[in-house]
């Protein structure tokens, strides 16, 4: 990879890490549409997006629980069935043409959740869900989020909004600890594929601390946030295409 590229990869995780993070997310799907883009090897695009999701969930999660915008109970019906399938997931060895159909479906995903974002209101009246809905939910999302290298926020967050189980912000709060913790259970269950990670793994990480503090405590919303997600969904879409059809 030559300089011109690594500096071009780096920017795209970063102005990434800015977006997602200011909305409790961890980015991992622009991470993989980009490492799609510049070529990174198919074995190293899983580790590295969780990699790179532990630090800016991290830090997400870090300023919501702060502002107390979570909800513990919720989270923890949640994450009780996502953790365990996210490990499973993460130690299921996918032939890499399955994995690079599976991480396009998921990049055309987030591409459609930056593009169509229907107004709901924050003060929307709460329904919180049973164990007996919440664990399941937790359970298929974890193990989508570890065979496919994300957090599973890009699952997880419209089913919550769309059924009103917590208010907006709790809802970003949430997210970013579920993404935290089920990052690391898909990094740990995919310990085998460490050996992969690419040799420029310390700027990316540089690249979204860089990122992640610009958008946890500078405020995105100084940014063109339309203007930069729908650029990021052009990405998604462009990556996703040719994840799948090359």
């Amino acid at each position: 990879m030559t300089g011109v590229e690594v500096a071009a990869l780096t920017t795209l995780v970063a102005v990434a890490a800015a977006l997602y993070s200011s909305v409790g997310h961890g980015g991992a799907s622009a991470y993989l549409a980009a490492m799609a883009l510049f070529a990174v090897p198919v074995a190293s695009m899983r580790p590295t997006a969780l990699t790179l999701n532990l630090v800016v969930a991290g830090l997400a999660s870090f300023r919501y629980l702060r502002a107390g915008q979570f909800n513990f109970r919720l989270f923890l019906a949640l994450i009780l069935g996502a953790a365990p399938m996210a490990y499973l997931g993460g130690r299921l060895a996918l032939d890499a043409s399955i994995y690079r159909v599976l991480v396009g479906l998921t990049l055309w995903v987030a591409a459609t959740r930056l593009l169509w974002r229907p107004a709901i209101p924050d003060l929307a009246k709460v329904r919180m869900p049973s164990w007996w809905v919440a664990t399941p939910t937790g359970a298929a999302t974890g193990l989508l989020a570890g065979l496919a290298g994300t957090g599973g926020g890009i699952f997880l967050s419209p089913v919550m909004l769309f059924l009103q189980w917590e208010q907006v912000r709790r809802i970003s709060g949430i997210a970013a600890v579920f993404i935290l913790v089920n990052s690391a259970a898909g990094l740990a269950g995919s310990l085998s594929d460490l050996r992969e990670l690419p040799p420029i793994l310390p700027a990316l990480v540089v690249a979204v601390v860089i990122g992640a503090v610009v958008g946890t405590w500078l405020g995105v919303e100084r940014l063109p946030r339309r203007h930069v997600e729908r650029s990021l969904a052009i990405v998604l879409v462009v990556a996703g295409i040719k994840l799948v059809f090359s």
